[in-house]
């Protein structure tokens, strides 16, 4: 299942069915789970840990250095879940010892071509990075997330599960689970309803949801008295509890609004 000409070190360790495509290298430190299949020309180096059932397309860089200046060779890691589809061209990098030193990913995600997820980066599951979507160190990206095509994210943001991320936005603020976000600098435009309806979402869910993005966004009130309405409101809509939860933790950014 190893092609004759791809380079794999001592010590990596692989699946007995795992495929290795031509002219692809895999350094001593890498784990590949059952199931995987990585292209020609693809490097996999660093710690890195990938789980069952992966695609990775050829000239994609996964696991390698971070683009930190500060990083200075300790053995970071990379952990890369089930599932997940990996473009072309797609660098991944491990994580930094200012942070936790791991770059985390989850199950069923699709790395379109030409996308970069950069060092201490945490993404959830069902997330879609459309072709040339890149996001800085530290980002934290919940289930469902789309990041259209050009947009980029800046470093210590968080976006909520659900959101969608407009192409060509530029995301310099915590965006809050179920927005849509829109331009550079991006800004909220509406709740993600078609996105929603697409995951099952009733149509009641979807007007309470419209009506807590109204309240935070269009009714003028400050932040505080604005989550207080839409908390009480979450008693009984259980579908606005994960749009209270990600506001009330804080943001190092701050929230986009």
């Amino acid at each position: 299942m190893i092609d004759p000409r791809a380079i794999v070190a001592a010590g990596a360790q692989l699946a007995a069915d795992v495929e290795v495509g031509p002219f692809s290298l895999i350094g001593p430190d890498v784990v590949i789970g059952a199931g995987s299949w990585i292209g020609p020309h693809v490097v996999l180096k660093g710690h890195t840990t990938l789980g069952r059932d992966n695609q990775i397309f050829q000239f994609s860089s996964i696991g390698e250095a971070p683009q930190d200046k500060k990083y200075a060779g300790e053995p970071t890691r990379l952990v890369i879940g089930d599932r997940n589809v990996i473009r072309e061209y797609c660098t991944i990098s491990c994580g930094t010892a200012a942070d936790e030193g791991l770059t985390r990913i989850g199950d069923d995600n699709l790395f379109m071509a030409y996308t970069h997820v950069a060092h201490d980066c945490v993404i959830g599951n069902q997330v879609i990075m459309v072709n040339l979507a890149q996001i800085a160190g530290h980002v934290q990206i919940g289930d469902w997330v789309i990041l259209s095509g050009y947009c980029g994210v800046h470093q210590y943001c968080k976006i909520g599960a659900h959101a969608f991320i407009a192409h060509y936005a530029a995301v310099t603020r915590d965006v809050p689970p179920y927005v849509m976000v829109v331009g550079n600098p991006a800004v909220p435009h509406s709740i993600n309803s078609e996105g929603l309806k697409r995951r099952g979402f009733s149509a009641d869910q979807i007007r309470n949801l419209r009506n807590a993005y109204r309240i935070l966004y269009r009714s003028d009130l400050p932040l505080a008295a604005a989550m207080e309405q839409i908390g009480e409101l979450a008693a009984t809509q259980p579908e606005l509890k994960p749009f209270v939860d990600f506001i009330a933790v804080g943001s190092d950014r701050s929230l986009i609004r």
